[in-house]
């Protein structure tokens, strides 16, 4: 295990649905205080060397991510959504939420338009088009692109929907019925993942994916109690965060054979603070702890026990 940032300050991932790594997976981007005020910084995963990439007032940290080409990092600073280049440091403003309107989310469509929802409806932000793509009919708080597919997927109300990136074909997905968790696209966007919470505290957590197309849901694991997961480059092996105290653990699910294997303990004061992510390539896991002082990023390395995989 490597630690990556200086616990004396506070850092973190965006959100995990949201493009972190670079395409060469040679540099990841991520927030920190380490200047006194929460700013996004590149990481050169080789050398170790950080360098800032924004100067925000009021930076949101589960909203920022790169372009699939790597040339934009997009970002809301208050109601601002803006972007930065590698080479211009500079912000643009893309658009700006009305003031006094709540908003919540973001997401790069596949067609590399950017997604958010803006009260209850869902704004795309694109060179040839800006506008609301629909009306959710209430508050959003969680949206994502579907992965290969010019679809989106948004919670409202506690239901999964999905919808065109136009607006239409607007259906709810079937989840199994109880708490969800958290949830993932897959990463050919076949199947939406995710944590089924059952209501008796003893019962396991179970891993779970349903898929749009067919309206399918079944089971693909029982899990060590996961408050958090992530799946690799080609979904074959999943990363978890342990959300007990007691086991504290990161580990590793094998699609397969639903066999787990304990990597560390995060040693989280608090589980749910715990973020992971794999990084595109699979080779090592990222994940979020304060067990050294405040919140700092930590490198699992797992090239032994997973194969390396393209960038999604």
């Amino acid at each position: 295990m490597i630690r990556l940032t200086d616990p004396t300050f506070a850092s973190g991932l965006t959100a995990p649905h949201l493009r972190q790594f670079t395409k060469r997976v040679d540099a990841m981007v991520y927030w920190s205080e380490r200047e006194g005020t929460r700013q996004i910084y590149r990481l050169d995963l080789k050398s170790g060397e950080s360098k800032q990439l924004t100067g925000a007032a009021a930076l949101d940290v589960s909203s920022f991510a790169l372009s699939a080409d790597d040339r934009y990092l997009y970002y809301f600073d208050g109601p601002e959504l803006n972007s930065v280049t590698n080479t211009a440091l500079k912000p643009r403003v893309i658009c700006t939420v009305p003031e006094g309107v709540a908003r919540a989310g973001l997401a790069v469509a596949s067609d590399g338009a950017v997604v958010f929802a803006e009260g209850s409806r869902v704004m795309r932000v694109a060179l040839q088009k800006t506008g609301p793509v629909l009306d959710a009919g209430g508050p959003v708080d969680l949206l994502m692109a579907r992965p290969r597919h010019a679809q989106l997927v948004y919670r409202q109300g506690g239901a999964f929907w999905l919808v065109n990136t136009d607006g239409s074909g607007k259906k709810q997905l079937g989840l199994a019925e109880g708490t969800t968790g958290e949830a993932l696209w897959s990463p050919t966007g076949r199947t939406l993942i995710y944590l089924h919470v059952p209501d008796d505290a003893k019962q396991l957590i179970t891993l779970r994916e349903v898929s749009p197309d067919d309206g399918t849901d079944q089971l693909i694991s029982r899990t060590s109690q996961f408050g958090a997961f992530a799946p690799n480059g080609d979904g074959s092996v999943f990363a978890g965060a342990s959300r007990s105290k007691a086991s504290s653990y990161i580990i590793i699910l094998l699609r397969v054979t639903k066999r787990e294997l304990t990597l560390c303990e995060h040693r989280a004061s608090d589980p749910s603070l715990v973020t992971v992510v794999f990084t595109s390539d699979s080779q090592s896991i990222i994940f979020v702890s304060d067990r050294h002082g405040k919140p700092a990023l930590y490198r699992v390395p797992v090239e032994k026990f997973v194969e390396e995989t393209g960038d999604q």
